[in-house]
């Protein structure tokens, strides 16, 4: 009885140890994935990148996985001074991916370990093209054309000269991505884009251009100002000659009227004086003394004053 149970232990142990053995000898590589066997930590063998199930030795070997596909690297912004002596701040990232993991595993072990190593190169490069270039070259990539905002009544985006560039953003880039990709090959990295995300003038810098930026603001808002109380004066001065003419040919107006009443009126007189004079020249004394003459009047006239005559008659 004794016997049996021992050999049950035995097969049940064997076969446990055989499990693990067997567990241990394959493995499995993903579509995303590339191997490299080591044995004892040293490289055995080629890389393996086909997927699916693989065989290798139990205990004795190890699998080691990288990525197949594209990796990240994105770069802490540096102080970079442009050959015309302006400090910057560019900020890169990258694309890049373990072209040979063998070479990448003897070198860097690592991705981190890459990234350090990128961190160096990337960095490097980049400073050694941004100073040997002025920062419009860092910063345009054409010749086209650039409009700004001008306080002009006639156009309102003024072409602006600027100065012209033989290399450009795109090229320097360019520049950098060929640089790094040899220095790259040497740890098994393929580099397979590098782009410039930003740029921009550090701290002290930048205040002083958002300061002459906000002057050039103020100076063409002024400038709108002007000629916006230019434009007032001249409409108040077309209104005030207006305004004088229109009054002009009012008082004329009236003036013409007036005439032509009163030459109306005083046809109207000669002919009612001359059906009855002395009917006439009575009327002309009566208005006369209803004008001049009421409660408060004081006259001092002789008894013969012909002024008086209408009213000596009275009886």
């Amino acid at each position: 009885m004794n016997k049996t149970k021992i050999l049950v232990y035995l097969i049940a142990v064997v076969l446990f140890v055989a499990l693990i053995v067997i567990l241990d000898a394959f493995y499995v590589i993903d579509e995303t994935e590339q191997v490299v066997i080591t044995q004892f930590g040293k490289p055995v063998g080629q890389p393996i990148a086909d997927a699916g199930l693989h065989f290798k030795i139990p205990f004795v070997q190890k699998v080691n996985y990288f990525e197949k596909r594209l990796l990240e690297w994105d770069g802490i912004p540096a102080e970079i001074l442009a050959k015309d002596k302006k400090f910057i701040l560019v900020d890169t990232y990258a694309r890049w991916r373990i072209a040979n993991p063998l070479k990448f595993f003897t070198s860097v072990v690592t991705e981190d370990g890459a990234q350090t190593r990128l961190d160096n190169i990337i960095e490097a490069a980049t400073r050694d093209r941004v100073t040997a270039n002025v920062l419009i070259e860092v910063v345009r990539t054409s010749n086209r054309t650039m409009a700004m905002a001008e306080a002009d009544s006639s156009v309102f985006l003024k072409e602006m000269k600027v100065d012209s560039i033989s290399v450009g953003r795109e090229m320097l880039s360019r520049d950098i991505l060929k640089a790094v990709q040899e220095k790259a090959q040497e740890y098994g990295i393929e580099i397979v884009d590098v782009r410039i995300k930003r740029i921009n003038y550090i701290d002290e810098v930048r205040q002083k251009v958002f300061e002459r930026m906000i002057a050039e603001r103020l100076r063409i808002a002024e400038k709108y100002r002007s000629q916006g109380m230019g434009k007032k004066a001249e409409i108040e001065g077309e209104m005030e000659k207006e305004l004088k003419r229109i009054q002009s040919e009012a008082y004329r107006t009236a003036q013409e009227k007036m005439g032509k009443a009163d030459a109306k009126a005083i046809k109207i007189y000669a002919q009612a004086y001359e059906r009855d004079p002395e009917f006439y020249s009575f009327l002309k004394s009566l208005e006369s003394y209803q004008k001049t003459m009421d409660e408060k009047t004081w006259l001092i006239l002789s008894t013969d004053n012909d002024y008086l005559k209408y009213l000596k008659r009275i009886k």
